[in-house]
């Protein structure tokens, strides 16, 4: 049988792609805000809800950009059950993150945990819209507001995802997206920040090119983070499918949840009402004593049949060297608890109805 892999990327026809960047050749610009930046930029907004977007060369430099604002030695509240990325990035720009535990539902930040871990030192709160699961939004930008304090969401799952007609680029003050290639829109690599300030525009365009404003000082530390053309060109192309992508994923999920939903031992995410899902990623939580093994048994045994998951998140960022040796962590049972649970099963466009229901077929098979 076929291998099945947690993700793989979706990609447009070749002829599609080929005909996206002849221009390219034309022009021989290859990078550094070309024609295809500018065009992707400009269309961007109107999928995520959001006033401006600044492209970078990843996600994560799009973070650092976001958190480079604020001085050294300052404490941002986030989550450790995220990736790797979002903790790093706080770490880089010399912030301390200080963490806060999450809700057992969605997995997202507690909203009722964020006030005790306020101090005079913290300037944002950081959030991530964990598999593409809202955030309580209103209720951290109430808290925020009362503290003065700016939020900085990662987004990095959430592309595309609307809470009624309100688009996931409108909250907080900023909001990350990963364009990495096994998410639901990808330039192959890149990333973006999503804001309502037009003034950031420049800042960002200027930090992404050595810090420079004119094109010949540098005026802020800034780095190298531009987007390739051709990583343009590629999301130019994806958006024009996005939508079949999007409904591929949800024939997947529902086959999914038809198949799982009720078994013993499994934990599904609940859906969000009122929010209009991207269905990145197909989550549960397995619970060892009455589903009969344990979560990396599972993964174990499905690899074993050439069906790989993914302990996703495991383990938490506040577990990590860079943090147990360098900062205060603060205890989050639930995200402890979860990430030993957790795990993502294979969801992306091209999974058929087939191939999910082998997924559940080897997944069951695990407890007998």
């Amino acid at each position: 049988m076929n291998k099945i892999n947690v993700v793989r990327p979706s990609m447009p026809p070749i002829e599609e792609y080929v005909e996206e960047i002849k221009s390219i050749w034309e022009n021989r610009w290859l990078t550094h805000t070309g024609p295809k930046h500018q065009e992707l930029e400009r269309a961007l907004p109107a999928w995520l809800g959001a006033k401006c977007v600044s492209l970078f060369c990843n996600g994560h430099m799009a973070l650092e950009a976001a958190f480079s604002q604020f001085p050294a030695g300052s404490e941002v509240i986030t989550t450790p059950f995220t990736f790797a990325s979002t903790t790093v990035a706080i770490v880089r720009c010399g912030l301390v993150p200080v963490f806060c535990d999450i809700e057992s539902e969605h997995y997202t930040m507690d909203p009722n945990q964020i006030e005790p871990l306020i101090t005079e030192k913290t300037v944002a709160i950081a959030p991530i819209h964990v598999y593409g699961n809202l955030c309580n939004w209103r209720r951290i930008q109430e808290i925020a507001g009362r503290y003065k304090l700016k939020v900085i969401y990662d987004a990095a799952h959430a592309f595309g995802v609307w809470d009624g007609d309100i688009g996931v680029g409108a909250l907080g003050d900023l909001s990350m997206f990963s364009f990495h290639a096994t998410k639901v829109f990808h330039t192959i690599e890149g990333g973006g920040l999503a804001y309502a300030n037009p003034q950031l525009s420049r800042k960002f365009a200027a930090w992404r090119q050595f810090g420079m404003f004119d094109g010949e000082q540098s005026e802020i530390i800034g780095t190298n983070a531009k987007l390739t053309e051709f990583a343009a060109a590629m999301g130019l192309c994806g958006l024009r499918h996005l939508e079949e992508e999007i409904k591929l994923r949800q024939l997947a999920v529902q086959r999914y949840r038809e198949r799982l939903t009720g078994q013993k031992g499994l934990v599904l995410c609940a859906e969000q009402p009122g929010v209009h899902s991207n269905y990145a990623y197909m989550p549960i939580q397995i619970q060892s004593k009455l589903f009969g093994c344990d979560r990396d048994t599972v993964a174990l045994r499905m690899a074993k049949q050439e069906i790989y998951v993914r302990k996703y998140f495991y383990p938490l960022t506040s577990e990590f060297p860079v943090c147990q040796e360098r900062f205060f962590v603060q205890k989050t049972p639930i995200a402890s608890d979860i990430s030993e649970r957790i795990v993502c099963l294979p969801l992306y466009a091209g999974l058929t109805a087939e191939d999910v229901d082998r997924v559940c077929d080897s997944l069951l098979a695990c407890r007998s």
